[in-house]
């Protein structure tokens, strides 16, 4: 599997992972998280970057520093058709803003952590959906899963999972939270997971948004978390029959 990255603002892939020659040396796990990275600018591409959003300097390549992917060159749109103020915000500084949040390597490498709209803050620390996800996903029973923010009286909002298990497997939340904790920081694991189906948009993408609206809506519900929300299912064991 070979991953790309693009938006529709850039008539498809703009980056690609391009495997390296000593890469079939590495262990599978190692292997897996080289091959993770959204990869390098492709040939027609003038320019993509990893910068602060507000000062566009480059953030360090050291996979840990993030910043927003900026781009830049004639394989982008024009601009956004009859809004002049969405297309001036989004091409400020002369940059093209994608959105999505990234770390950079030494090799020039990008691997993507999260839209910025959907990074969680929690407590002021800044929490990466996908990287919890992607912490979920290594549990042999979770088929998909989606976190999102909550709102929290005291943190400002904390991470709430939702997850739909694969079929004839059972999976209980303590299970999944014992998981959680062996592979995240402890600020980082899920306060909550809720089990079920995903909303998604007619092309597969998960509504985040839709999601996001009803882990709020259950703090509004007798039993918070405890109430069954539109064909989702609350905390518990939870099995799909064969």
């Amino acid at each position: 599997m070979t991953q790309f990255y693009g938006l529709t603002e850039t008539y498809g892939p703009i980056v690609s992972c391009e495997p390296g020659s000593t890469w079939g040396d590495l262990s599978p796990d190692e292997r897996a998280g080289f091959m993770a990275r959204q990869g390098v600018r492709r040939l027609l591409q003038q320019d993509v970057i990893v910068a602060d959003p507000q000062t566009l300097e480059l953030v360090a390549k050291d996979r840990k520093q993030l910043g927003e992917i900026l781009l830049r060159g004639n394989a982008l749109m024009t601009g956004y058709l009859k809004d002049d103020a969405a297309t001036t915000e989004a091409f400020r500084g002369g940059w093209f803003h994608t959105g999505d949040l990234a770390v950079w390597d030494a090799d020039e490498v990008i691997e993507i952590k999260d839209r910025s709209k959907d990074t969680i803050i929690s407590g002021g620390e800044n929490i990466s959906s996908i990287e919890i996800e992607r912490a979920r996903y290594q549990h042999p029973s979770v088929l998909e899963v989606a976190v999102v923010g909550q709102r929290h009286e005291k943190w400002g909002e904390t991470p709430c999972a939702f997850v739909r298990v694969k079929r004839g497997d059972a999976i209980s939340e303590d299970e999944l939270l014992s998981f959680c904790r062996s592979k995240l920081a402890r600020y980082k694991v899920p306060r909550r997971v809720v089990f079920g189906e995903l909303p998604k948009t007619s092309t597969g993408k998960i509504k985040k948004s839709e999601l996001r609206e009803r882990a709020n809506d259950m703090l509004r519900e007798p039993g918070s978390a405890q109430t069954p929300q539109a064909g989702l299912q609350a905390p518990g064991k939870r099995t799909i029959p064969k």
